[in-house]
């Protein structure tokens, strides 16, 4: 009831309206060198209480915005030298007050000296993007990269692991500002391999501008990862240990060093991470019915590093050097059994047929970063990068399938099949971006060079009395060729005291070469060419109708290239009944979206998005041609797919102890394609979701956390409905030794309910389908920080910048 009387005062309540002010300024030492990353608190005069807490930037600047008009005082610190205080601070309606240049002076004050931190929000909404930040949220804890997308405010992970964003699917990932050339298991695997205790927050960017990459219908993700940003020698060691019906088990550090000429940062984590899936799935096709049990365990160990410097060349001028690698090796068992009977006579089997399988794979990835930046601190910045990746990935599966009879007694036939499945993937990648101030607003330009090779090669080797032959009509060799040639011109300024307007264009060359080489003649096909300029226009409006009340309108055009996880046209089977392959015809897709938002208060945030896909590319499930018991999963171009959403983020502070935050996410989409085979695909779906985290400060410095989700109906790919599921989370922390030492324990979905149930229908094939996995677990997590933590570093400024809002083109 509370909360709910809460909700309605902090919604329907009108404010005073005001005019915005802000206070700046620039902090230096004794011999005028900027001080990066000091603390300034800003605290109001008649009680003391803490306004706004911001750090210096790289030339010592700072900017507190969104203040009220009254009296104020300012307070600086920075370690080593003398903490500076301005009391009496008047600062009028809609005034920008300007404190020019502010020394500190040197000081003996140690490490125990006092330090204004201020805790983060779990969400945070930004002009830009909604910020997920992981680290404050206790019941992360034991969790991986896959599983905390699942509790990112409006996103959502189908039973393919597919990632989706306000009902839009084609979104990207990027870890640290750099995109991840992958996509389905090899994605999966990957976001698995991250542990959350390794990643800081998750940037969730829905509308991009021309200077971001225009891939990515639904927007980009971005997992940023810890980083230490303190003077001195500094770091942190984290251990955390989950046990479901399997366990998982992570040990990881992180540490750098930082002086005036340079930082040096580096990270590194290794563990293991078992797990299982379970599903069953009941179809109805050409007269036969099929009860299907695929169950499978997954083991794997991974470890992976960080390790780069940054190298103060002078007060503008910055150079980085950045390498990074992951590697993870696994083993996966599955377990397959179908009962094949005729539809009018269920429950007299035909045959059964029992298609165990074992998968070891490994993958190894490297990634390589050159950045120089130049900031004349007043708004002038030229940002250069260089990268290079590869990822290697192997794979080998031993697949019998084996009939029996109705009693699953006597062998009928077997046939043994084996599968050799290497990938690699080279990327390549030069951007330089651009910006300064021009007729009262920022102009930016930029361009970006990339290309991508992937290397597939896929063996169907036949087993026979023990020799193992390959298969040269079921294998082949794919090898994808993609070269991107970008450039983008951006402006955006202030119009008048409460409008501010941005636009841009940004164009793509894309020449791309599918070569698929058959090892018998008869099969080749011709190269797959996709050679096209596109342009992207984007646009925004903000409004601030009065100091509580923000209005902003976003419009984009974005593009979604078809890789060669889904071009490959060759069949990778789960038995001899159920397959998946990719499609080589399939066409970019191209989506318009457009977003309307609202913010009160600063911090009740509501969002209304709709988006129109021309050739959305899904995934539909669909009977054999030539085998009437078989089914697959293959990727297809929808004529259309609209998309009508709506967001909302409400943190709510129920008493001094208790903060409670609330985001629900609703949509409703239609999907529509007829295909030359006769079948339609004519689905519509209102869909929607809640998920809410409650927090309490308890007695003896304790604090816990309540956490979980609903998700009502809604539809996966183009035709698959599923039922509504749920999950919740209990996680309870304490800090030690100064709060050094961070100590968390939770259990996530308590009472397992966090699954999936569902059905599609299409082109003669009605399948009914279920699935678990290991998301009950108990997890606990220690963390100890050691070194100086009063003042923030100097940060590399390579890809996307939360704080700014910037992301490498």
């Amino acid at each position: 009831m509370k909360i709910t009387l809460t909700l309605m005062l902090s919604l329907c309540s009108v404010l005073l309206w005001a005019q915005k002010s802000s206070i700046n300024g620039r902090l230096t030492d004794a011999q005028g060198q900027a001080l990066v990353y000091a603390n300034i608190a800003l605290f109001q005069t008649a009680d003391s209480s803490l306004v706004k807490v911001e750090n210096s930037n790289d030339n010592g600047d700072f900017m507190l915005r969104e203040l009220r008009a009254g009296n104020y005082y300012l307070k600086a610190t920075y370690l080593g030298l003398e903490d500076l205080f301005l009391p009496d601070l008047v600062l009028g309606e809609n005034q920008a007050l300007n404190l020019g240049a502010l020394r500190l002076n040197p000081g003996s004050l140690q490490l125990t000296e006092a330090v204004v931190t201020a805790k983060r929000s779990m969400v945070e909404v930004k002009p830009d993007r909604t910020v997920f930040n992981v680290e404050g949220t206790i019941n992360s804890v034991g969790s991986d990269g896959l599983a905390l997308l699942r509790k990112a405010p409006g996103v959502t992970v189908d039973n393919n692991d597919n990632i989706n964003v306000l009902g839009r699917s084609g979104v990207l990932v990027y870890v640290d500002g750099k995109r991840l050339p992958l996509s389905g298991q090899d994605l999966s695997n990957y976001l698995q391999s991250l542990s959350a205790e390794q990643i800081d927050r998750i940037d969730i960017i829905t509308s991009p501008g021309a200077k971001y990459e225009a891939e990515g219908n639904a927007g980009i993700l971005d997992i940023r990862l810890k980083k230490d940003k303190n003077l001195g020698a500094n770091g942190t060691l984290n251990g955390s240990f989950a046990q479901g019906r399997y366990h998982r088990s992570t040990l990881g550090g992180s540490g750098n060093y930082r002086n005036k000429h340079f930082n040096a940062f580096g990270s590194g984590s290794l563990g293991n991470n078992d797990n299982y899936n379970d599903m069953t799935f009941l179809s109805y096709q050409n007269g036969l019915i099929q009860d299907e049990i695929n169950n499978s365990t997954n083991k794997r160990v991974f470890n992976d590093y960080r390790i780069g410097t940054d190298f103060f060349l002078a007060p503008k001028h910055t150079l980085g050097i950045l390498a990074s690698g992951n590697s993870t090796d696994g083993d996966r068992d599955s377990y397959n059994r179908i009962t094949l009977a005729q539809q009018s006579t269920p429950l007299q089997y035909d045959s059964i047929l029992v298609a165990n399988s074992n998968q070891d794979y490994r993958t190894r990835q490297q990634a390589y970063n050159l950045n120089y930046r130049f900031d004349n601190g007043k708004d002038r910045t030229l940002n250069m990068d260089a990268d290079y990746a590869q990822y290697r990935n192997a794979s080998q599966r031993y697949q019998p399938n084996r009939y029996y009879d109705a009693s699953e007694q006597n062998l009928l036939t077997e046939i043994i099949n084996s599968f050799d499945t290497p990938t690699d993937i080279d990327i390549y990648t030069f951007k330089l971006d651009y910006e300064d101030k021009f007729l009262g607003g920022k102009l930016g330009v930029g361009t970006k060079i990339s290309q991508v090779i992937s290397d597939n090669t896929f063996l169907f080797n036949d087993v026979i009395n023990g020799q193992t032959l390959q298969n040269d009509s079921l294998s082949n060799t794919f090898r994808y060729d993609e070269k991107v040639y970008a450039a983008y011109l951006n402006y955006a300024r202030p119009i008048g005291k409460t409008l501010n307007f941005s636009a841009g264009l940004r164009t793509e060359k894309t020449d791309a070469t599918g070569d698929l080489k058959a090892f018998r003649p008869e099969l080749q096909e011709d190269p797959v060419v996709l050679d096209y300029l596109s342009w992207f226009p984007s646009a925004g409006l903000s409004w601030q109708a009065a100091e509580q009340h923000m209005l902003s309108l976003n419009y984009g055009r974005r593009i979604n290239r078809p890789d060669y996880d889904v071009l490959n046209p060759f069949n990778n089977q789960i038995s001899q009944l159920s397959y998946s392959k990719g499609n080589p015809f399939l066409r970019p897709e191209i989506v318009n979206n457009l977003e309307l938002g609202y913010t009160y208060a600063y911090q009740y945030n509501f969002k209304l998005a709709y988006s129109l896909t021309n050739d959305q590319i899904t995934r539909l499930i669909a009977p054999d041609e030539n085998d009437p018991r078989a089914g697959f999963i293959t990727w297809a171009n929808l004529a259309t797919q609209k998309v009508w959403s709506f967001n909302a983020s409400v943190p709510v502070q129920v008493s001094k102890k208790w903060n409670a935050y609330f985001n629900a996410s609703a949509s409703y989409i239609n999907n529509q394609a007829k295909y030359e085979n006769g079948s339609v695909v004519d689905v519509q779906v209102f869909s929607y979701s809640i998920y809410q985290q409650q927090t309490f400060d308890l007695p003896y410095k304790l604090t816990a956390e309540v956490s979980g989700y609903y998700s009502g109906p809604g539809v996966w790919g183009g035709v698959f409905r599923y039922e509504s599921n749920w999950g919740l989370d209990l996680g309870l922390q304490r800090k030690f030794l100064q709060d050094r030492l961070n100590a968390k324990i939770s259990v996530s979905d308590l009472f397992y309910q966090t699954g999936w149930d569902g059905y599609s229908d299409f082109g003669g094939l009605l399948s009914y389908g279920g699935g678990r996995w290991d998301s009950r677990r108990v997890a606990i997590n220690l963390s100890y920080r050691f070194g100086n933590d009063q003042v923030k570093s100097r940060k590399r400024n390579t890809g996307i910048e939360a704080e700014t809002g910037r992301l490498g083109n």
